[in-house]
């Protein structure tokens, strides 16, 4: 009896260990005006019909954390629920004056700049709540940024699985190669979020990350 009770309790406790993690969070991380909203978008339209944030030109839209709870993802049989973590774009630096260029007035510029340090600020201690992140980068530009280094940086020194995002390929200047190039170390994918190209490839590489938490 004693025995059976004890061999009873490993069994759940090694099931319990080995067992494929289903909920998870995962972060969208990257620069500014990456696209990190509008892949969040992309996912909460697919699978819950409702987006999770607004999407602009200006930089620094998203200044804040926002999240959606319980989205659940079924693709090819595959099954996974996440919590969607959007965060603000991260930047070494940020001027008021940057937003003015877009038409803001200059109080509300500086507003702005001001909120969007905080949010950088925020989307930093959010990595300690990570269970994977998915950095977002503009596939138009040089990957081979400070900020981008950083980002990726900062998910190495955390031990954080990561699946590198190449968005915008819809575009003329779109070099996907460079970004693979860039971060080899990585498994890379080029979207279109605005468009919903490539996806599958997407949600493939995201299951594959999933396994190794």
């Amino acid at each position: 009896m004693v025995i059976r009770i004890v061999r009873n309790f490993f069994k759940r406790v090694f099931s319990a260990l080995f067992k494929e993690k289903k909920h998870l969070s995962l972060g969208f991380y990257g620069p500014p005006n990456a696209g990190k909203t509008s892949l969040a978008n992309r996912i909460c339209k697919d699978w819950t019909g409702k987006e999770i944030g607004k999407v602009s030109k200006i930089p620094h839209e998203t200044r804040n954390v926002q999240f959606k709870e319980k989205v659940e993802i079924d693709y090819k049989g595959k099954k996974l629920t996440l919590k969607l973590v959007d965060t603000p774009g991260i930047a070494t630096k940020i001027d008021y004056e940057d937003f003015m260029k877009f038409g803001l007035k200059k109080k509300t510029a500086k507003k702005r700049a001001k909120e969007a340090t905080q949010g950088v600020i925020e989307s930093i201690k959010w990595l300690d709540d990570m269970d994977a992140v998915v950095v977002i980068l503009d596939s138009t530009k040089n990957p081979y940024s400070q900020v981008n280094i950083t980002i990726i940086g900062n998910l190495v020194a955390r031990k954080i699985p990561v699946l590198v995002i190449g968005n915008k390929i819809d575009l003329k200047k779109s070099d996907i190669k460079k970004v693979g190039a860039a971060f080899p170390e990585y498994d890379v994918v080029g979207i279109s979020a605005k468009y919903g190209k490539n996806m599958e490839e997407f949600y493939e590489s995201l299951f594959k990350i999933v396994k190794k938490i």
